[in-house]
Parts: C-alpha cells; sequence; structure tokens
C-alpha cells in the first residue's frame, strides 16, 4: 500500500488510515501505546507529514517511545511497516521469442488479469493485487491458519475465477495455439499464488505478529512440560518469568489490603477529638502476615525432571512473595542445591542439578531417609513442603514413616505429580500410599497448573 504525501489534514480518512495500521504494527512487537500516546501521534503527523521518513520516524519517536527498550520495539516496527516490500510480481523472463509472440487475431478475448499476465504487465498485475488486498481486508489477519484463506480471497478478488474460465475455455477449443496460451496462462497463475501467499505472510507477520505471540503463549501453557521441544524453551523461561511476576503482584496486592485489616473505630474517634469526631485520620486494626516459607524436594529422575525444573523456575522467580525457599533434588539420593540456586541464575544452576543428580533412577525411599537424616531440622510449623514427582519408587520401601513424620512437622505438604490420577497406585507408583499424610496432591505437567497449585498456595497462606 502507498504511504500518502504530506500536506492536508488529517481528517480525510485515507491519509490517517497508514498511521492507524502502523500504530497496529507497534503494538504487535510488544511497544505499548495508549489512547493519549496515539492523539499525539496524530498531532504529530499532522506537523510533519509522511514525505521525510527520517523526519516522521524522529517525530513519532519522540511521541511513541521513552525507555531504550521502547525506542529498539519502535525502531523495529517503523523499519517493518514504513519501508517493507508491497506486493512483488516479477512476470515471465520475455527473452524467449515464442513466449513474446502476440495472441492471433482470432483468438479469444481475454478477461483483464489473464490479458495483464499474458502481456507481462507487472504494473498491472501488482496494482490489481494491492487493490485487492484493500478490499479483503488484508490487514486483519491475525494467525498463519488465515494465509490460504486471505490468498484466495485475494486472487478471487482480483479476477481468479474469469481467469481459471479462460484457461478452461482455451483448453476445450482444441486449437493447438490456444492450448499453448491455456499452458502459459497456468505458468503464470502458479507464479502469482506463489507471489500473493509470499504478500500475505508479510501482511501476518506485521499486523498479526501480537495475535499469534499470543496464540503461541497460550498454547505452551497447556502443553505439556515433558513435551516441550528445545525450539521452545527460550519463550517458556519468558512465560515462566511472566507468569511469576503477575502472580506476586497479585499476592502482594492481596497481602496489602489484609495487613491493613479492619477500621478501629474508638482509636479512630480519639484521633479525630479536635476535629469533632469527623474521622480525618483513620486508624486499623492490623495483623502480621508472615511471607510463605517454603522447602522444595523435586525428583530430577528421567520421567519428573522437566517438571521439576519449570517449578524450580517458577519459585525462585516469586522472591518478592516467598521470604524463604530451601531447595533439594532427589533420584537415588539427595542432595541440597539451595546454595547453588541461590548462587547463580536460575537456568544455569538447574543445568548444573541435572548433570549431577538428573536422570537417574529414583528411589523415593532412600531420598526421604536421607532427608530426615540430615535436613528434616530445617521443617518447622511455618514451612510449607512441596514434593515434586511421579511416587514411582521402582519398588523400593515407600518409607511412610518418615513422610508421615514430614507432613506431621510441617505447616502444608502439597505433592505435585505429573501423571494422570489414573495411573496414581498403578505399577511401582506408591502416591495412592502418600496421599493420607498430604494437605494437598494437585495434578502438574503444565504451566497453567504450576501457576494454579502455587497461587493457591500463596491465597491458603494469606
Amino acid at each position: 500500500m502507498s504511504i500518502p504525501d504530506a500536506g492536508g489534514s488529517l481528517a480525510g480518512r485515507s491519509t490517517f488510515e497508514p498511521l492507524r495500521r502502523f500504530l497496529d504494527v507497534a503494538r504487535g512487537v510488544g511497544l505499548r501505546i495508549s489512547s493519549a500516546e496515539s492523539i499525539d501521534a496524530i498531532r504529530a503527523l499532522e506537523v510533519v507529514g509522511y514525505s521525510d521518513k527520517a523526519f516522521l520516524k524522529d517525530a513519532l519517536g519522540l511521541v511513541l517511545a521513552k525507555t531504550p527498550s521502547e525506542k529498539a520495539l519502535y525502531d523495529e516496527a517503523f523499519e517493518r511497516y514504513f519501508r517493507r516490500e508491497g506486493f512483488l510480481w516479477s512476470g515471465e523472463d520475455r527473452s524467449d521469442p515464442v513466449a513474446s509472440e502476440a495472441p492471433g487475431s482470432g483468438s479469444r478475448v481475454l478477461s483483464s488479469l489473464a490479458q495483464m499476465l499474458e502481456s507481462n504487465d507487472r504494473v498491472g498485475v501488482t496494482a490489481a493485487v494491492e487493490a485487492a488486498a484493500v478490499a479483503t481486508g488484508v490487514q486483519n489477519i491475525r494467525y498463519f491458519t488465515q494465509t490460504g484463506l486471505y490468498s484466495l480471497r485475494i486472487l478471487r478478488q482480483a479476477g481468479l475465477g474469469e481467469l481459471e474460465g479462460d484457461i478452461d475455455a482455451m483448453e476445450r477449443s482444441g486449437l493447438p495455439e490456444e492450448t499453448v496460451r491455456a499452458q502459459r496462462l497456468k505458468g503464470h497463475l502458479k507464479g502469482l499464488r506463489e507471489a500473493v501467499r509470499t504478500f500475505v505472510d508479510g501482511q501476518l507477520e506485521m499486523f498479526g505478529r501480537e495475535d499469534a505471540e499470543q496464540f503461541r503463549e497460550d498454547r505452551l501453557k497447556t502443553a505439556r512440560l515433558s513435551g516441550i521441544s528445545q525450539r521452545d524453551m527460550i519463550r517458556m523461561r519468558t512465560l515462566v518469568r511472566q507468569m511469576a511476576r503477575k502472580l506476586a503482584s497479585r499476592y502482594a496486592r492481596t497481602r496489602r489490603r489484609q495487613l491493613r485489616g479492619q477500621l478501629d473505630v474508638r482509636k479512630t474517634m480519639r484521633r479525630n477529638v479536635g476535629w469533632g469526631g469527623v474521622p480525618f485520620l483513620t486508624h486499623w486494626k492490623q495483623r502480621k502476615i508472615e511471607k510463605p516459607r517454603v522447602l522444595v524436594l523435586c525428583d530430577v529422575s528421567g520421567s519428573v525432571a522437566e517438571v521439576s525444573q519449570f517449578l524450580l523456575m517458577f519459585l525462585y522467580a516469586l522472591n518478592e512473595a516467598l521470604s524463604d525457599i530451601h531447595s533439594f533434588a532427589f533420584a537415588g539420593s539427595t542432595i541440597d542445591v539451595s546454595e547453588l540456586l541461590d548462587r547463580q541464575p536460575v537456568e544455569e544452576a538447574i543445568a548444573s542439578i541435572l548433570d549431577k543428580i538428573g536422570f537417574q533412577s529414583s528411589n523415593y525411599g532412600n531420598a526421604l531417609a536421607e532427608f530426615e537424616d540430615q535436613w528434616m531440622h530445617l521443617v518447622t510449623p511455618k514451612t510449607t513442603v512441596i514434593i515434586v514427582g511421579d511416587a514411582r519408587g521402582n519398588g523400593a520401601n515407600p518409607r511412610l514413616d518418615v513422610f508421615n513424620r514430614l507432613s506431621m512437622r510441617s505447616k502444608r505438604l502439597i505433592w505435585l505429580n505429573p501423571e494422570h490420577p489414573f495411573s496414581w497406585g498403578t505399577g511401582d507408583s506408591d502416591m495412592n500410599r502418600y496421599m493420607p499424610f498430604c494437605s494437598l496432591v494437585r495434578v502438574c505437567n503444565t504451566l497453567q497448573h504450576l501457576d494454579r497449585a502455587i497461587g493457591d498456595m500463596l491465597k491458603q497462606q494469606s
């Protein structure tokens, strides 16, 4: 789509439309633009116009981007929209004299699109496709699954039906020269389809990025953690931090309200005697609410390691909401990993933990016994214990006596199991034997499950 020249008021919709679409693109790359900033952008455009792209970029940048990170996003959006390639159709190579021959006088009269393709009218084809793109609203594309639909709509708007009719009539005519023309038009049509698909993909990249990213995030939140590909791991880590921040913020707001307590009427009236009892200064009955103290026991054997690592990422991103986290990893034996997680970035620390003890065969009984011998003193009536594991001890003694003592010493004992409840108690699973000693047992094999489980823990603590 061409960009209008400078001059004139923005009262005309055609002048404002490129800016509106640019703002959509900017939001799509992650730039937050308020209504007030949109109005400022309109006023800036009224002053500078579209003619000088560098001047326009500087003017809009002053009102839309404040921080260095926002400026980087703004630059990306501006380059993507204002310097983007439009629809490109290369046509055919006319070096072949046979291909350049004009149709005979008795040849069939073709539709407009067919004539432009046959005469290699690149300007005409480009104008027809761009006009069809505007008519079909291709800027409303949001998901990759829509590219085929919008490509077909654009081709039909540009005259695909008539073109296919021309080709069919030529093939049915039985005339050799018409058959050759039909084959040549089929080749043009194939190239046109590919060019339109490429154009639609570009529109999706500009206008659908925000919705596509949201779709991807929603998919990852509900995907099984054991099946996350390496390609999605970086995005998953970002999602964990985002979800943890939201959860911590929500918990902090609830905690502030509860800390404020109820209005103390007597003390409030006493403080406002000088104003005739009018409560200018209030006094609230406050109560102390301690942040949760969490002790985590993570099974890092082959079947559960992926879930455990995401739980640790989640918990250590909640440092604003949790006053103390003590972490242990186990498979056949148990090790204290708290210092490692405190000293290194959580992703690097988890990789080191998995290198040391991860992906071995699990022995819950032995791991519990080692924990009791060395670290049971860390569990107090204020401690919430979280265990992540499938409770499959490979036939070893589950040491229910140790687990019972751990339950009795703690404030709450939460078990997060990545397996479906139908699998609990089957084969070498001891889950049904551990359950009576747990405060809460949850299925946990997605980020969404983790978010709900930790959110419920914080809510109950309040």
